[in-house]
């Protein structure tokens, strides 16, 4: 309850902060260049995990709640990947609800940066049938991780082989995603990739149209030892990830650099995403458990009307 009390605080001062500060802006945007809103699945893990909702409702419960785009986790439907009577009622679902299926987040298809070649190989191979599906659900990207069998450190050394063997992998996965118009974006996800320099460098030396990011505002906690957590700050970590930005992934917490989170200040953040001129969709991805869709929509409420002010400046 304390925790709700201060997210309702918090979105309650930004919101009134909003009125204030955002008039002074030195841009306007038009309401067709600001940012479209979507709907993570991973806000629903709980109730999807537990078997209280079915994926396939995702869509019409995401247009019940007022969102009309969704992004999908291939964790829901991971056998169904290449069975097009599933990906076809999928579909015929989120058309018949005017929703946009905006992407497919990929996990446990193995890593872009894996110690074998056969096994980074092998990493290409399983993301293509995710990249089939994505077309033939209409979406425009699927998400991956950059994670890799170099270990973690700050030795630039070593921050250089990651980048070289995830970014190869990378590089094949974009060149067939190329063929089906996906486009293939790398979240910031722990580890190396959370360092918004390293994961900007790995997507500059990909170097394939293909390839971008989808930063996410909460996930840039880079490595823990112990009770000693190393993070990097979210607001500069997001403003260095924009030029390449395919997406971006809403989490109401953020990161400093000396390991410590904060509430978002929503403000502050899509400040820096509009000056990027960013028009693609801002997915939530928030579900206080026993609470989620009451979070989501909080979180949309707060977006709407940054987005209004935002087109009025």
């Amino acid at each position: 309850m304390s925790n709700r009390r201060e997210f309702l605080k918090t979105a309650s001062l930004a919101s009134a902060a909003l009125g204030l500060g955002l008039p002074h802006m030195s841009f306007s945007m038009k309401k067709e260049d600001l940012f479209k809103i979507s709907l993570a699945e991973w806000s629903l893990n709980r109730p999807l995990f537990a078997g209280k909702m079915n994926h396939l409702d995702f869509a019409i419960e995401a247009k019940k709640h007022g969102i009309d785009a969704v992004e999908y986790v291939n964790q829901f439907f991971k056998d169904k990947a290449t069975d097009k009577a599933y990906l076809q009622e999928m579909k015929t679902r989120a058309d018949g609800e005017g929703v946009k299926s905006v992407l497919i987040m990929i996990d446990g298809e193995g890593q872009l940066g894996a110690a074998k070649p056969e096994d980074r190989q092998q990493t290409v191979e399983n993301h293509k049938k995710w990249v089939e599906a994505a077309k033939f659900l209409g979406c425009h990207a699927i998400r991956v991780n950059a994670y890799t069998a170099v270990p973690y450190s700050t030795d630039a050394k070593l921050e250089k082989e990651a980048i070289d063997v995830c970014s190869s992998t990378l590089r094949r996965i974009c060149e067939f995603a190329n063929d089906f118009d996906i486009n293939v974006i790398v979240e910031n996800h722990g580890g190396y990739s959370s360092n918004a320099k390293w994961l900007a460098e790995m997507i500059k030396e990909t170097s394939h149209p293909r390839a971008g990011t989808l930063p996410d505002f909460g996930n840039f906690q880079m490595h823990k030892e112990g009770e000693k957590i190393f993070s990097y700050d979210s607001y500069r970590g997001v403003d260095e990830l924009m030029p390449k930005a395919k997406g971006v992934s809403l989490k109401p917490k953020v990161w400093d650099d000396f390991g410590k989170e904060h509430l978002l200040d929503y403000e502050r953040m899509m400040k820096i995403v509009a000056a990027h001129k960013f028009n693609g969709y801002v997915g939530i991805e928030h579900g206080e458990k026993d609470r989620e869709w009451e979070s989501i929509e909080e979180i949309r409420v707060n977006l709407d009307t940054i987005r209004r002010t935002l087109s009025n400046a």
